[in-house]
């Protein structure tokens, strides 16, 4: 707050100035920091100090004192006019250092007519401004829900992770954003949602997609394999005969599961995996296998030819 700042300086005026140089500044100053108007972090900030500065100064008694005795006051205690501004009191004030101020001609060609009846007996309440972050959380949170924890000033938010959720998505925490003015509501906290990956999986929405990994003999073959279904448990999957890479083999309905109970469904993505290290006994089985198996660029030989 402003009350280590000389309130001369942060208004602008001299200290010979008088009640109507005081008050015009106040005006200006208070058009330029008031959070309906100014979006900037510290806007709400900086329309406090004004504020106090002016609760002190319009005041003739509490200016001859601050004069006196400096913004401290006379037993330390400060001229502050509201001293639950930046905390958002919902009260207001019962006598002391409030002062009754009309808004109504200092906001009204701002918000398009005269001041709201908030805190202070005049002074017009406003909402904080709503503040933005960012987080990651694991691919399997946001598969499958959970929370997180977030610090929020000097204490902690629970932000419900719902099931689901994909990266760039928003959720909003009501009233955990920047501290409202003249005991307005605070404003809210908007999270963006950054997923992480993993290892096995990958999403795209709420279908769920596996990397396998086949020999060319399964391939040619078939085989049954099982596998990890993301959920939780597994499933036997049959690989038919022939299959050929990037082929995807549908599981319905076990993918990932929205809060609404949406469900995706979960994909092997077929990968078929040549050995490299051959023995000789292999390549030689291999060899004789070759030329037993058919040319699969043949077609496209033929179309090229015409």
């Amino acid at each position: 707050m402003a009350s280590s700042t000389d309130y001369y300086k942060l208004l602008g005026v001299d200290r010979s100035a008088t009640a109507d140089e005081i008050r015009k500044a106040y005006r200006t100053l208070a058009r330029k920091y008031h959070p309906d108007v100014n979006k900037a972090d510290d806007a709400a900030t900086k329309f406090a100090e004004v504020q106090e500065a002016y609760d002190t100064l319009s005041d003739a008694e509490k200016r001859k004192m601050y004069d006196q005795f400096g913004s401290a006051g006379p037993g330390g205690g400060g001229f502050r006019g509201n001293p639950h501004w930046a905390q958002g009191a919902s009260g207001g004030h019962g006598g002391g250092y409030g002062q009754t101020v009309d808004f109504s001609d200092i906001f009204g060609s701002a918000f398009g007519g005269g001041g709201a009846s908030g805190v202070g007996g005049g002074r017009q309440a406003s909402r904080g401004q709503d503040q933005n972050i960012e987080i990651t959380v694991t691919f399997m949170t946001a598969l499958r829900g959970g929370t997180e924890e977030l610090r929020v000033g000097d204490s902690t938010a629970t932000v419900k992770i719902p099931a689901g959720i994909e990266s760039g998505q928003k959720l909003r925490l009501s009233g955990k954003g920047h501290l409202g003015a003249m005991g307005g509501p605070a404003g809210d906290m908007m999270v963006t949602v950054s997923v992480g990956g993993h290892p096995l999986y990958q999403r795209t929405g709420l279908d769920v997609e596996m990397d396998v990994d086949l020999n060319i003999a399964e391939a040619a073959l078939g085989t049954k394999i099982t596998l990890p279904l993301p959920l939780g448990g597994t499933v036997d999957m049959s690989i038919p005969p022939g299959v050929s890479s990037s082929s995807r083999l549908r599981v319905r309905e076990k993918g990932c599961e929205n809060s609404a109970g949406k469900k995706g469904d979960f994909y092997a993505v077929i990968h078929i995996i040549a050995p490299k290290d051959l023995d000789e006994e292999t390549k030689k089985l291999l060899e004789e296998l070759k030329e037993r198996l058919p040319n699969p660029r043949e077609d496209d030989v033929l179309h090229d030819n015409g």
